[in-house]
């Protein structure tokens, strides 16, 4: 078997960063998986179990060196989503039905990666990526307020018919929950923002301090444990806990076949694998190139994929790249995948001796530590600047956060998709063209509306900036064919073909059409500055034979003095 790359090359001076990453990791994830699985609408243990083999898996087949995975709270909300549109009450079949889910997921990754699909993700612009992942969060948090407050409000409401609910039946809240939930919330913004610059202004070590700073969700699972027991909140004031949790490492389970069930989960599936591979490869992306390394796309396909198809024979559900973990794990210093190894073998500790510790957890503190872990990726920055600098993409962005927050998830990334190629298409299809002039007595050719040019009234030098294709061709044409009604005195045209990279059929029959247009208005067509690839397409062509080659120029300054010296 070969080994993965990063072995290959690994230094023992990598061990100590790694160690710190790996510890660090798994007293934010612990707490965290435990609280996503409460999202999803599942036990604890299977999201603990989503956090051990899927973690090892990925670290074998991935490229990212400190993608931290496992559940997430996109992934959990939609797992939540698809299983209770199934109508099952039934502990075991909720179970069975987030383990096929996992591994569906993990199939469409897989042939995704026999495909090579991994540049669908530049399908999706950041805009649509940002709106998509901060209605998300915001709907994640509202349905963690019931939880804190100890209210029953019906799940898969739409964000707004939540805080009507919230709002109207607060004064019924629990009391005893609401104080453990409000308490849970200030002590982990105390670790992350008072405590952590206190520990600045006091010089401690940079890494402690991350190491305290990030232990807040494990101090109120600690806490808050700690509380219900001495104190008996779970019998005295009904406060609820997460209960019994079976000891011991998740089982190699094969998934039943269920037609189905397979039928009914796959849409679902589908959308689960792109946002899981969108969210991932975006995150780390963003940390590679902090540290000058690539991110193999197809091969993050094949990491996610043997993550989730690992989680759904373990008994466990979808899992992805999570932004908070990855960050932690970034900053805390992992230098490889070791790091990630190392927080999957403490789960699998925690799983193995630790789980009877966790009997008197409340569910409060968990929603607590989902909230504080998704309230950081709503982000009004990127809608700011995007504002500013282009409105279009904007709008695009709020449409997706709209989708998201009134309708669904999943109506709201494929809106932000469909609307991506459409504005893609639409601006494609009226390229900007330019009429160029030479700049002094230089060889650079500029647009006469932003520069002081010469030009020759005999000759129109056009700059067409986008490739030819069938949307364009007509927009094309009718812009040439305009500019030859509005200048009788014109005997040359020269496009500029700089920016042209592709060139279709129907592009090329277009083309064809304005060079008999042209020449029935004794005008003659030129072509200037045409790239390799272009010209290895044209050159066994009809168009190319009827314009000839004598009317190709490598440049455009070559092809307006050769003109100006053919009068």
């Amino acid at each position: 078997m070969l080994l993965p790359s990063w072995i290959k090359t690994y230094q023992t001076a990598q061990l100590k960063g790694d160690l710190i990453a790996g510890v660090i990791v798994a007293i934010v994830l612990i707490p965290q998986s435990m609280a996503y699985g409460l999202l999803a609408g599942l036990p604890a243990e299977v999201a603990l179990y989503s956090s051990v083999l899927p973690i090892i898996l990925y670290a074998a087949f991935g490229s990212s060196r400190t993608l931290a995975i496992g559940p997430v709270g996109i992934m959990s909300l939609m797992t939540g989503a698809t299983i209770a549109e199934l109508g099952i009450s039934n502990i075991d079949e909720v179970i069975n039905a987030a383990n096929t889910l996992a591994l569906l997921t993990g199939i469409i990754l897989l042939l995704m990666r026999a495909a090579r699909l991994g540049s669908i993700i530049n399908f999706l612009s950041h805009p649509v990526v940002s709106g998509f992942i901060s209605a998300s969060a915001i709907i994640i948090a509202l349905s963690q307020v019931k939880h804190i407050v100890g209210l029953n409000i019906t799940e898969g409401l739409a964000p707004y018919q939540a805080i009507t609910h919230i709002v109207t039946q607060l004064p019924q809240g629990h009391l005893a929950t609401s104080i453990l939930g409000v308490c849970s919330l200030m002590l982990l913004w105390w670790f992350k923002g008072p405590l952590a610059n206190l520990l600045k202004k006091k010089a401690f070590n940079p890494n402690s301090i991350k190491f305290i700073s990030n232990s807040g969700p494990l101090i109120v699972a600690v806490t808050g444990t700690l509380v219900v027991y001495y104190f008996h909140l779970n019998t005295r004031f009904e406060v609820s806990v997460v209960g019994y949790i079976p000891p011991g490492l998740p089982h190699i389970i094969l998934p039943n076949y269920d037609e189905q069930l397979f039928k009914q989960l796959l849409p679902s599936a589908l959308l689960i694998a792109l946002i899981g591979y969108l969210e991932s490869v975006s995150i780390a992306k963003s940390m590679a190139g902090q540290k000058r390394q690539k991110i193999d796309a197809n091969k993050e396909l094949l990491g996610l994929s043997a993550a989730n198809i690992s989680s759904a024979l373990s008994g466990g559900y979808p899992v992805a790249g999570g932004f908070g973990r990855s960050m932690v794990n970034f900053t805390a210093g992992a230098n490889s995948p070791l790091a990630s190894i190392i927080t999957a073998c403490l789960v699998g500790l925690t799983l193995s001796v630790l789980t009877p510790l966790f009997f008197f957890l409340p569910k409060a503190a968990l929603s607590a530590v989902i909230i504080f872990a998704v309230l950081p990726l709503i982000d009004t920055h990127t809608l700011k600047h995007t504002w500013r600098y282009d409105r279009t993409e904007a709008t695009l962005m709020l449409i997706t956060f709209l989708t998201v927050l009134f309708i669904n998830v999943e109506s709201g990334i494929l809106a932000g998709i469909i609307i991506s190629i459409g504005l893609y298409l639409h601006r494609s299809s009226q390229p900007h063209i330019a009429v160029v002039g030479q700049v002094g007595n230089s060889e650079h050719y500029r647009n006469i509306k932003r520069y002081k040019v010469k030009t020759d009234k005999e000759i129109l030098a056009i700059r067409v900036d986008e490739n030819l294709y069938f949307a364009n061709t007509n927009y094309l044409e009718d812009n040439i064919m305009g500019l030859v009604a509005d200048n009788q005195s014109i005997n040359h045209i020269v496009l500029i073909c700089q920016s042209i990279s592709f060139i279709d059929t129907s592009a090329l029959q277009s083309l064809s059409d304005i060079l008999y247009r042209l020449e029935k208005a004794n005008i003659q067509l030129h072509l200037a500055e045409i790239k390799g690839p272009v010209m290895d397409k044209l050159k066994d062509t009809e168009f190319l034979k009827k314009i000839g080659m004598e009317n190709i120029f490598l440049s455009t300054h070559q092809a307006i003095t050769t003109l100006q010296a053919r009068r």
